[in-house]
């Protein structure tokens, strides 16, 4: 464990989802006790994106921005939204100068899979139609998340390839949650890893999936064909129990023929980036905001 994250270790509270109201209570709170950001420099507003239901997103709007990602928050399918996310787009936004659309989709297991996924291809879609409203370019949107987020961002790939939906730049997918079987053996083997383990993770796909047998679009991990998906930067923490099933989809990509870019943290747990004092997340971070920065270049 990197030094500066294991004296956080004590601080640090594990992933309960016994009663998802109560965590993501708990989610929130933790939340709003993390320092703020100065955002005098960027145009931050609120919007309804018009789907069957309505969708909430949040534009993060930096100077002179170009190109757009659309961010979807950790939390396991049941937890998060705008306002937990608040600060982790707002960073993004600051460090690649792109336009970021954070995405409030329907959490579980009050809404069960296909419903995250749909809000978030509805939101794309909207992205690549109001282009010129939004001033962005419409061939330079890219896709990403956290944890959960980055399974969907992952999967809304996979339905935009196949669905020959707007065009994805880039994907951003920041220590996602791919694979519901839990079979590799960082998922069998971390059951006492920092504030995430394997236990989190089965209640989290058991909330999201209930009882549908999952398909690529709700894991992508089952996906037999990865070719024609957008260049990703896949990052891993390496005490995560989703770890092995990153590397994994990361080699899979490659050999699909899909440029990827990986970086496996050493000494960091799952969402440890949240320690913003430890310089390691503060490189996590910047690096993330660079990639992206990257993926949407001319």
């Amino acid at each position: 464990m990197n030094p500066e994250l294991e004296a956080f270790l004590p601080l640090v509270s594990q992933v309960d989802l016994t009663d998802p109201v109560a965590a993501r209570e708990h989610y929130a709170k933790a939340a709003a006790a993390r320092p703020t950001l100065d955002l005098t420099d960027m145009e931050v507003e609120d919007r309804m994106v018009p789907a069957d239901p309505d969708v909430a997103v949040r534009i993060y709007r930096p100077r002179q921005a170009q190109g757009a990602m659309v961010w979807l928050h950790g939390g396991g399918f049941v937890m998060g939204d705008l306002d937990t996310e608040h600060l982790w787009a707002a960073r993004l936004a600051d460090g690649s100068g792109a336009v970021v659309i954070s995405v409030g989709y329907r959490l579980a297991p009050e809404h069960r899979f296909p419903a995250a996924l749909d809000d978030v291809y509805a939101v794309l879609c909207w992205a690549a139609e109001h282009a010129a409203e939004l001033g962005i370019d419409a061939g330079r949107i890219a896709v990403g998340g956290h944890s959960a987020g980055g399974g969907l961002a992952a999967a809304v790939a996979l339905r935009a390839r196949d669905e020959q939906g707007p065009p994805i730049r880039f994907q951003l997918l920041n220590e996602p949650e791919l694979d519901d079987r839990q079979e590799s053996w960082s998922a069998r083997n971390f059951t006492d890893t920092p504030w995430l383990n394997r236990d989190a993770v089965t209640a989290s796909w058991r909330y999201y999936l209930g009882t549908t047998l999952a398909t690529p679009y709700a894991a992508p991990a089952r996906a037999s064909d990865l070719s024609g998906l957008p260049p990703a930067y896949i990052a891993t923490a390496e005490f995560d129990p989703n770890r092995d099933e990153d590397i994994d989809y990361a080699l899979r990509l490659l050999r699909a023929g899909v440029s990827v870019d990986l970086h496996q943290w050493p000494g960091t747990f799952h969402g440890s980036q949240a320690i913003l004092s430890a310089e390691v997340s503060q490189r996590q971070l910047a690096e993330l905001a660079a990639a992206l920065r990257r993926g949407l270049a001319d």
